[in-house]
């Protein structure tokens, strides 16, 4: 017996959207995430909801939305100060609707000030037409990375 999806049950992903490459660590046992990007600094992250995200309820549980909104948020940091690395200060979020198992999550943020290194970030969570999450991110950029390949 095998674990393997037969084709017409792998979950369909739009084609605009490529998987992240984040395998080891937190991004393992959160993902797998997609990314979009577009002219400028404009991206959308996203995941589809599967059983490993959800709560009782079989909604997306809060604590993934959580770790969700931080990678999407702090993306725009990442889309202007590309090569150094940040790390969240604080991330504050509303949650206004449930995403539930089998839900395409998409999301964004915009850099909204930045001074001295530490980046503001207002940022949205959607599914489809509906709002999942808003929030306001505040990440700090450190030192230089090195190149990506």
């Amino acid at each position: 017996m095998t674990d393997d999806l037969l084709d017409e049950d792998r979950p369909q992903i739009p084609a605009d959207f490529q998987r992240m490459d984040w395998f080891r660590g937190f991004g393992r046992q959160i993902g797998p995430l997609y990314e979009r990007t577009g002219p400028g600094e404009e991206y959308t992250r996203a995941f589809l909801v599967c059983e490993h995200h959800t709560n009782g309820m079989m909604n997306c549980h809060g604590g993934m939305l959580m770790a969700f909104a931080d990678t999407a948020f702090g993306h725009a940091v990442s889309m202007r100060a590309r090569d150094h690395y940040w790390v969240t200060i604080r991330l504050l979020t509303d949650f206004l609707s449930a995403a539930k198992l089998g839900d395409w999550v998409e999301g964004t943020g915009e850099v909204v000030g930045v001074e001295d290194g530490v980046y503001t970030i207002k940022g949205r969570i959607w599914c489809g037409d509906r709002t999942v999450m808003t929030g306001t991110g505040i990440f700090k950029t450190l030192g230089k990375r090195p190149p990506r390949k």
